[in-house]
């Protein structure tokens, strides 16, 4: 029972992450979730591979030190670069976004092709290809960097004209290819699905990696038994730097009050 009792960690390089912790609350509502969010050194995506490593690394050592019973790596560019060390390193169950992600777009597409959106880490490391070709090499896939698309989801930008124009501009090119399935390859997109799906169409599916991820951690702990089985969850946030701001845009990701965000030292992790 004690097992059971324990947490689920949850980290990502920043904000994006608190969209998982959406969909993981919304499946697992009595499950508590301690979040950490390495707002100090973000982004990750403009970071060298051995960096993002030793981040992932220090991420999971400090959830571990909270006595988690599972840890989510709720950002792709980490996902998409740290989840083989991780998945030696550790020995509690270690989820990542790229496979969870793959698995549901090729449920999902009928045509074959397949667009992910990402930050140029992401992309650039072709993580969602590689796992979609690994499965059905008949499918096309496209990937395109959408830098800006991160910044305009913290500003709450969800409405305004320049996301549209933006949007435009990124996903023109995806959409004279006839993609039927887009995967948001960032944790940060979703916040952005009203804005992209209306400017893709609405033809198109589009595959969040948190979805598709929470369920694969339901059935990794269900299979371990070690799904708490009643009460309601409570979460508890951790950043690097900048709680006030991490809180307010937090509150915005997550349509709910946070009562506090406590701020780890640099040193802290480190050690870890």
């Amino acid at each position: 029972m004690i097992d059971q009792d324990k947490p689920i960690g949850v980290f990502d390089s920043g904000i994006g992450g608190l969209t998982v912790v959406k969909r993981l609350s919304a499946l697992l509502p009595s499950e508590d979730i301690i979040y950490f969010g390495d707002t100090a050194r973000v982004p990750y995506g403009s970071k060298s591979n051995s960096t993002v490593i030793e981040y992932s690394i220090q991420n999971t050592n400090f959830l571990l030190s909270k006595n988690v019973k599972a840890v989510v790596v709720a950002c792709n560019t980490a996902s998409s670069i740290a989840m083989n060390e991780l998945k030696e390193k550790f020995d509690i169950p270690v989820i990542g976004m790229i496979e969870p992600g793959a698995a549901m777009a090729l449920k999902k597409t009928k045509n074959l092709k397949i667009g992910v959106i990402g930050t140029r880490a992401t992309t650039g490391n072709k993580a969602y290809s590689s796992e979609i070709l690994r499965w059905n090499n008949k499918i096309n896939v496209i990937e395109k960097p959408c830098p800006l698309f991160v910044p305009l989801a913290e500003e709450g930008w969800l409405n305004h004209k320049a996301t549209y124009e933006i949007a435009n501009e990124y996903l023109s090119e995806l959409k004279s290819i006839g993609i039927d399935t887009l995967v948001l390859g960032c944790t940060h997109y979703p916040i952005l699905s009203k804005v992209i799906q209306q400017v893709i169409g609405d033809k198109v599916s589009l595959i969040d990696s948190g979805v598709a991820s929470s369920e694969v951690v339901k059935k990794v702990l269900d299979e371990l038994n070690l799904l708490k089985p009643n009460g309601k969850g409570k979460h508890d946030f951790y950043v690097s730097d900048i709680p006030l701001k991490f809180k307010e845009v937090a509150e915005l990701f997550l349509g709910s009050k946070i009562e506090h965000v406590h701020k780890v030292d640099l040193e802290v992790l480190t050690q870890h």
